[in-house]
């Protein structure tokens, strides 16, 4: 279970930082979609530079204009871009391509799909599917991804998002048993964000993941 840390919300030389302090305890650097709204793929650019040896995600959250979209995150060095579940499925469809195109890897974020969708989505097999709980659920309604019980991609390589917590995440793993977790404010806020990473990254060692 590989752990993807979200940035989200700062500004880039902030989340480099972020980033270096708990580098060893994380697996992939995600470009949150605040990041690129606010500074452009120069964020992603920028990341991609200081941390050349991790899988870099970029959170743009595509639902429309998907070949200039995805074109600009892998041009710029992007690992993996996502692209919401609920867009037309000609959306998706290239978005599958560009990222074949570039040997990349596109994750299909599950905001708010319809069971119909879930279903249609099925066919994208080499995708990675984002179980996940908005920010707006976590801040106003107090929703956890601990809420998520199942999954309609078992069997498809899953990213589990949404107020994951060093006491959720085993739950959460047995439940979903995603390949990985998105982790946010538990990293990037505590207190003491490279103890908070090794918490995490130890319990999944604890558990099996590798």
């Amino acid at each position: 279970m590989k752990i993807q840390l979200a940035l989200d919300r700062m500004e880039i030389a902030e989340a480099i930082e972020m980033t270096r302090q708990v580098e060893e305890s994380i697996d992939w650097i995600e470009v949150g979609t605040s990041l690129i709204k606010e500074f452009g793929v120069s964020s992603i650019k920028e990341i991609r530079q200081a941390f050349p040896n991790k899988q870099i995600v970029a959170d743009i959250k595509t639902i429309d204009n998907a070949r200039y979209e995805f074109d600009l995150c892998f041009e710029s060095g992007a690992d993996v871009a996502t692209v919401m579940g609920v867009s037309p499925l000609v959306t998706i469809d290239t978005c599958m391509e560009v990222a074949n195109r570039y040997q990349k890897k596109v994750m299909i974020d599950l905001l708010n799909t319809s069971d119909e969708q879930k279903r249609e989505l099925r066919k994208y097999k080499d995708a990675i599917f984002c179980e996940h709980v908005s920010k707006d659920q976590q801040e106003e309604l107090g929703s956890q991804n601990q809420g998520i019980s199942e999954s309609a991609f078992s069997g498809f390589q899953i990213a589990a998002a949404g107020g994951i917590k060093l006491d959720s995440i085993q739950e959460l793993a047995q439940s979903l048993n995603p390949a990985v977790v998105i982790i946010g404010s538990a990293i990037t806020k505590a207190n003491h964000p490279s103890k908070a990473a090794a918490q995490f990254k130890q319990l999944i060692n604890q558990m099996g993941g590798k």
